[in-house]
């Protein structure tokens, strides 16, 4: 009898989420959900991984059985210059937070923030027509960028920016161009006058850091109002807008939608954002 060859290993695909530090983060009980729900052999994991080591630990994790991962702070922007390939979404952001490691080893980096954001302000207020007015966004970090990038590209006509160092806003409308219009942080609470889309892309109302102390006077109801921020999930901010009349969208929708591409790349299954994957990651 001819020798029969053994059989290649079956190869269970493992993703994590890159961060330091790490333990806050709720992506592993997102992604934990999704591969228990559709019963996918698979493993999802948090990875700490200090700064100095990111470049070492993305070399060996191709090797290890890792199909890709989410980076967080503080490796969103360093990864770039260690991917093989950066999607032209990701270098206009200069940050990613979904990497996918190639068959032929290569790292592919992309940034699925402003998809997420996008998504999940569709999912709460399906009659958003961005182009309607002018939006508002507060802060210029690097969520700020995704956020202004995404709204750029649902065909905002104008987009109104303040940030505490004015400077970095400066380098946003130098990178995005003419429709961005830089406003001072004094007067942030002006650019809200006829904004129809009002966005907090600061961590400023946060649990453990300081509030947003912006005034919402300017705010007509009927806005959309959203906050990047979904600890707690109903910000000062958005109590305030929710009693000035205007639309309220959280900040938890943008981290469920924007893990949704990853996970099929890795897992091969395009997953569903709902009310029971919102409960489980709330837990």
């Amino acid at each position: 009898m001819p020798d029969s060859q053994p059989s290649a290993p079956h190869h269970v695909p493992i993703a994590g989420v890159l961060g330091w530090p790490i333990a806050h983060s709720r992506s592993p009980r997102l992604h934990g959900h999704w591969l228990q729900r559709y019963g996918i052999d698979g493993h999802y994991i948090p990875i700490p991984v200090m700064p100095e080591h990111l470049a070492e630990v993305l070399r060996a994790m191709p090797r290890m059985g890792f199909v890709g991962a989410n980076v967080t702070i503080p490796h969103k922007e360093s990864v770039l210059a260690l991917a093989d390939v950066v999607t032209d979404r990701a270098a206009l952001i200069g940050a990613a937070n979904t990497l996918i490691f190639r068959s032929d080893g290569k790292i592919h980096a992309d940034n699925t923030d402003g998809y997420g954001f996008i998504a999940n302000i569709r999912q709460h207020v399906p009659g958003w027509i961005p182009d309607l007015g002018p939006a508002a966004v507060i802060g210029a970090g690097g969520a700020a960028r995704a956020v202004v990038a995404s709204l750029l590209e649902s065909g905002v006509t104008e987009l109104r920016i303040a940030n505490r160092t004015r400077i970095r806003a400066e380098q946003i409308k130098a990178e995005f161009g003419a429709k961005v219009v830089v406003y001072d942080w004094a007067q942030a609470g002006n650019m809200l006058e006829g904004a129809i889309t009002v966005v907090n892309a600061t961590s400023m109302g946060m649990q453990g850091k300081p509030p947003l102390r912006i005034p919402l006077d300017a705010l007509a109801p009927g806005t959309l109002v959203t906050d990047l921020v979904y600890t707690p999930l109903m910000t000062p901010f958005l109590e305030e807008a929710q009693a000035r009349g205007c639309e309220i969208v959280d900040g938890l929708g943008m981290l469920l939608h924007q893990a949704a591409p990853g996970f099929e790349r890795w897992f091969g299954h395009r997953p569903e954002v709902d009310d029971e994957l919102r409960r489980a990651v709330l837990g």
